[in-house]
């Protein structure tokens, strides 16, 4: 089932004043220890009753793309929850991107998150390989030509302004916002029918964001990436990539704390829940978690929102250990290196 239709399933059964629909972010592992792990994690959140989970594309090898592949399929067929998987143009011809997409279909899976994607290690500007995609759109376009209704598409908003568009002041100008606008309604008349945000700290820009949209025409769900802090090297990493707004409350809370990994996840987690509060309150009944392959501040902030616990248990997860997951040597990912900054254009 699509994303989008559960989304709207779930959001019409429960009206205005129901419960929100949540989601899951995973990113593929490295290291072929990690995937069971992993799979395992995943089951146990799903008992929670997520919307979707999705996973992120790891740039690499053939066999690279294999981990990712394979593990989407469990995660739809082995844990049984509805399964969302991040394709990038980055150095993939379509040949590649085909393989990837006739893979999946035939898994069962309806979800695509379509991405640009990052420049490859070492070039500083994305040149898109030869009979590849140098955009998000053109990417959008090839699924839809190509597989028709078959797949939801998902794609990347962002609420401050694509990194590559933030000056040196840490603000996109007004026209180049203006663009991005414009450039993200393109990708919704192209066939997207879902949006995923990046990672934001200040609800305010993300309700902007919503109404701005609005007014050219988006009409879309757009779901708030939500990332709750769990250790302040993680969140500095993120937000210099990101090139994220901190606010100034949320800096002076960190500072004192910030060398306290068990004090920086208990604010993450009171911060993710307020921000959370407020999108809420907002009328908007969508969250897609960043979990970080982690669940303990994932878990948290949505107990806090009385969104899960012992009683809101829906379902029983069809506990099937996963049967065989394709052996992986760690040297088989050369340019394997994935954050949520893939999310470009």
């Amino acid at each position: 089932m699509k994303a989008i239709e559960k989304i709207r399933e779930a959001l019409d059964g429960r009206g205005d004043e129901g419960e929100p629909v949540f989601s899951f972010e995973f990113f593929t592992p490295r290291k072929k220890a990690d995937v069971n792990a992993l799979l395992d994690l995943i089951g146990r959140l799903v008992v929670h009753g997520p919307a979707f989970c999705d996973l992120t594309w790891r740039t690499g090898s053939l066999a690279t793309d294999d981990i990712t592949l394979d593990m989407v399929g469990k995660m739809q067929n082995a844990v049984g929850v509805e399964t969302m998987m991040h394709l990038t143009c980055t150095n993939m011809p379509v040949q590649r991107i085909d393989r990837a997409l006739d893979r999946i279909k035939s898994d069962g899976i309806r979800n695509v998150l379509a991405l640009r994607g990052d420049p490859p290690t070492g070039q500083l500007k994305f040149v898109p390989v030869p009979d590849g995609y140098g955009s998000g759109l053109d990417l959008v376009k090839h699924i839809r030509d190509k597989y028709g209704d078959y797949f939801g598409i998902t794609v990347a908003g962002y609420p401050e302004g694509h990194p590559d568009v933030i000056g040196s002041n840490g603000v996109a100008s007004d026209e180049d916002y203006k663009n991005e606008l414009a450039y993200l309604k393109r990708k919704v008349d192209a066939g997207a029918d879902l949006i995923i945000t990046q990672l934001f700290f200040d609800t305010d820009i993300f309700l902007k964001f919503v109404n701005d949209c609005r007014q050219v025409g988006i009409t879309c769900p757009i779901v708030p990436g939500i990332m709750p802090i769990a250790t302040y090297k993680g969140f500095a990493r993120m937000t210099s990539i990101c090139r994220t707004k901190i606010p100034a409350e949320v800096s002076a809370a960190l500072e004192p704390i910030k060398d306290n990994d068990e004090a920086v996840r208990n604010y993450g987690i009171h911060l993710g829940t307020e921000m959370c509060k407020k999108i809420l309150a907002s009328g908007i009944k969508t969250l897609h978690i960043y979990t970080f392959n982690k669940e303990a501040s994932a878990v948290a902030v949505l107990m806090n929102l009385g969104l899960i616990g012992e009683a809101k248990v829906s379902r029983s997860l069809p506990r099937r250990h996963p049967a065989k997951v394709l052996p992986v040597e760690e040297d088989q990912h050369p340019n394997s290196n994935t954050t949520e900054a893939e999310k470009k254009f």
